[in-house]
């Protein structure tokens, strides 16, 4: 059984930092692209950044210069470090797990149940 299991989230003041985590189980972490989305209240969930097994990363333009996704292997781990972080941010973030390679909302494979980051202004 797959489980992808974030962890991180919380309430941050603007201009501050987080750092979400997914743990994988239940499937061969290193083949798969990860990836996190997110959805803000009243909003479509989003995609954030994505990276492949061989670690080369993508970012939606809203984020670009402030998140990092990353990931490690041997810890069946991916990460998104968050930095600058504006009220706008404020989202459930959710870590997905896809083998195809379209980066969309719908060509996810697997998907957690997220973690709410809070961005206060």
């Amino acid at each position: 059984q797959v489980q992808l299991v974030e962890s991180g989230g919380g309430l941050v003041e603007a201009g501050g930092s987080l750092r979400l985590s997914c743990a994988a189980s239940g499937l061969p972490f290193s083949t798969y692209a990860m990836a996190w989305f997110r959805q803000a209240p009243g909003k479509e969930r989003d995609f954030v950044a994505a990276i492949r097994y061989y670690g080369a990363g993508t970012y939606a333009d809203s984020v670009k210069g402030r998140f990092t996704i990353s990931r490690d292997n041997a810890k069946n781990t991916v990460y998104l470090q968050m930095n600058r972080l504006e009220a706008e941010d404020t989202a459930v973030y959710y870590c997905a797990a896809t083998r195809r390679s379209t980066m969309s909302d719908e060509g996810m494979n697997y998907w957690g149940k997220g973690t709410l980051v809070t961005v206060s202004s």
